[in-house]
């Protein structure tokens, strides 16, 4: 008989699906602020806050890093589960993993929207 120690890994699909998903995003938002600074004369300070000025490019930019953020929890998870075989100390990275992904995330929504 097998014996299956639950370790909190997400099998399957789900997580699969995720990275997929994140990484389209991730993409579409990179290829619109590329298009966007190739149809520029120049680059500077007053187009970069002429673009982010606009709502839904902040929006776009927040889907963009949380995306980023998600993407990144779900490889840094899947490589501690894979690699550090001691439960406590797999529990500390996690831990401050998402700690710091958390403290990412307010910082971005400061950041884009002025709070």
């Amino acid at each position: 008989m097998l014996n299956r120690v639950v370790t909190g890994a997400h099998y399957g699909l789900r997580d699969w699906l995720a990275q997929r998903v994140t990484a389209v995003v991730m993409a579409c938002f990179v290829l619109f602020v590329v298009g966007y600074l190739l149809l520029q004369p120049r680059v500077d300070y007053d187009v970069w806050t002429r673009l982010f000025s606009n709502n839904v490019t902040r929006s776009f930019a927040l889907l963009f890093l949380l995306s980023l953020f998600y993407h990144a929890w779900i490889g840094v998870r899947d490589i501690v589960m894979d690699y550090i075989k001691l439960a406590s100390v797999r529990l500390l990275i996690h831990v401050a993993v998402i700690l710091a992904l958390l403290m990412y995330t307010i910082w971005s929504v400061q950041i884009l929207w002025g709070f």
